[in-house]
């Protein structure tokens, strides 16, 4: 399941560390306010006897926002993308925006417009699919951040997606190719660097899995608005 949530900035500006950095917070935040539990039991243990947060999210996104060299610049028509495949949490995470009537982002309170819920891909058919993310994907090896293009890039994203598939209880993905790929993009959080570049993947993959990873997304700090799926 994911929700758009509409929102409106009420600044014209968010700082450089605010466009990932909150994700996290917002994300356990708004499970804590729906079920403690839940919140604490993902943050410590992951889902399923996995360390993996079953959770995705997007960094705010504005429509027509004025382009502005070094600059994150906000407009009037602004989402944020939350999600999860797994029900439990996706229900928790609308029905704790459902009583909000903002977001705070770090210094920026977001106001609520309205949220939309899209449950299930649309047209999600067996065989090749492909997948662009609208945030860049972060993907480690040995300790590096890795760019497409890079030895292990393809290795390490069919890796990840095979640990999701399994947590899930789905068959993997095969034949993952990456088809374009966005510029290199430098992000601080919690005062470290998280490198990457969105991307647009191919890959064969069963429609169930093509549905939970659109509400999940691809590569590591998902729950930071990292590799959120178009």
């Amino acid at each position: 399941m994911r929700v758009r949530v509409d929102v409106q900035a009420d600044r014209q500006v968010l700082a450089w560390d605010d466009i990932h950095g909150p994700a996290r917070g917002v994300v356990y935040g708004l499970l804590e306010e729906h079920d403690p539990a839940l919140a604490r039991s993902l943050h410590d243990e992951g889902w399923g006897g996995h360390p993996l947060k079953p959770v995705g999210v997007t960094s705010p996104q504005f429509k027509g926002a004025p382009r502005k060299r070094g600059v994150y610049t906000t407009s009037p028509q602004g989402s944020v993308w939350f999600g999860s495949p797994v029900p439990e949490i996706a229900a928790a995470l609308v029905s704790a925006l459902a009583r909000r009537a903002e977001i705070v982002w770090g210094a920026a309170r977001l106001r609520i417009q309205g949220f939309t819920v899209e449950v299930g891909a649309p047209a999600a058919v067996a065989g090749l699919v492909e997948l662009e993310t609208a945030t860049p994907v972060v993907l480690r090896h040995e300790g590096r951040e890795l760019l497409p293009g890079d030895t292990h890039y393809i290795a390490r994203l069919q890796h990840n997606l095979t640990h999701k598939a399994d947590v899930l209880g789905l068959p993997a993905p095969r034949g993952l190719r990456v088809l374009e790929a966005g510029p290199r993009r430098r992000f601080t959080v919690r005062g470290a660097p998280r490198i990457g570049a969105q991307v647009r993947v191919a890959m064969e993959a069963d429609p169930r899995f093509v549905d939970a990873i659109r509400s999940w997304g691809l590569g590591l700090d998902t729950v930071q608005g990292f590799g959120w799926i178009r």
